[in-house]
C-alpha cells in the first residue's frame, strides 16, 4: 500500500511556520515525517525542539508498539540526519514521536540503535546518496521500513536523482513486504518513478507547501499512485 507523508522540510527554523504546515495536512494525511539536521551530518541545522510537537502527540504505554499514534490519530516520524543517532532517540520519544529513522553514515552502532529504537517504537534505517545498500549490517527483516535518499541529506527542495533508485529496487528484490521510503524531489513526475521502482512510502515536501495548496497536491500524487497500481493490474 502506497503513503504520501508530508513533512514541513530543512529549511523551517521557526516553530510557528512548522505548526502551520501540520494544521493544513492533519485532516487528510495519515504520517508527519519531521527532519533534524544537526549541522554536522548535513550543512544546514534544524528546528529540533521536539518538546513542541507534544502539541499534536501522545505518549502511550509501553507495549502497545504497532498501536500508536498521535492524539490526532496522526503517526510521527523523526528522520536524524545526526551525528550518532541513538543519543537523539529518547528526547523525541518523549514528545510522541512513534517512529525514529536514523542515518548510518555517522552511526557508530547499527545493532545497538536499532534495539534502542525498538523499545521505543518503529525502527526505520536510512541511507544518503553516497552510500550503497550493503553498508546496512543489520538484517532487513529487523527493521520496520528503510529509507533510501533520492538526494543528498540536508537542504529540501534538491532535483530528484532518479539513479539512486537503484538501491531501493535492490532493496526491493531482497524484501518484498518491508516499507520502503523514498525522500528527496518527490513530485508529480517523479512519484510515479519512485513507485514503480519499489517504493511505497513517499516524504514530500516542497510539492505540497510551495504552491500553498496542500491538499490539491497531495491528491495529484494520490492520483499518480492510483494510476500507476490501475496500470499494474491490467
Amino acid at each position: 500500500m502506497y503513503e504520501i507523508i508530508p513533512s514541513p522540510g530543512t529549511e523551517e527554523k521557526v516553530w510557528s511556520e512548522i505548526e502551520k504546515k501540520i494544521i493544513s495536512v492533519k485532516p487528510f494525511v495519515k504520517t508527519i515525517h519531521v527532519d533534524v539536521c544537526d549541522g554536522k551530518f548535513a550543512p544546514n541545522a534544524t528546528f529540533a525542539d521536539p518538546t513542541l510537537f507534544k502539541k499534536f502527540t501522545k505518549e502511550l504505554p509501553s507495549g502497545m508498539r504497532g498501536q500508536m499514534v498521535g492524539d490526532s490519530g496522526l503517526v510521527f516520524e523523526v528522520h536524524l540526519m545526526v551525528e550518532d543517532p541513538v543519543q537523539h532517540l529518547k528526547p523525541w520519544a518523549d514528545a510522541g514521536f512513534h517512529r525514529f529513522i536514523g542515518h548510518i553514515e555517522k552511526m557508530p552502532d547499527q545493532v545497538a540503535f536499532v534495539a534502542q529504537a525498538q523499545l521505543l517504537g518503529e525502527v526505520a534505517l536510512a541511507i544518503d546518496k553516497q552510500t550503497p545498500l550493503d553498508a546496512i549490517k543489520v538484517n532487513l527483516e529487523s527493521l520496520d521500513a528503510l529509507l533510501v535518499m533520492d538526494i543528498q541529506a540536508g537542504f529540501s527542495g534538491q532535483r530528484f536523482e532518479e539513479q539512486l533508485l537503484e538501491k531501493v529496487k535492490s532493496a526491493r528484490a531482497m524484501n518484498e513486504y518491508l516499507p520502503i521510503e523514498v525522500d528527496g524531489g518527490i513530485n508529480d513526475e517523479t512519484i510515479a518513478i519512485a513507485a514503480s521502482a519499489g517504493a511505497n512510502r513517499f516524504v514530500v515536501t516542497s510539492f505540497l507547501f510551495n504552491l500553498d495548496t496542500p491538499e490539491s497536491q497531495y491528491k495529484l500524487l494520490q492520483e499518480k499512485l492510483q494510476n500507476l497500481s490501475q496500470k499494474l493490474v491490467e
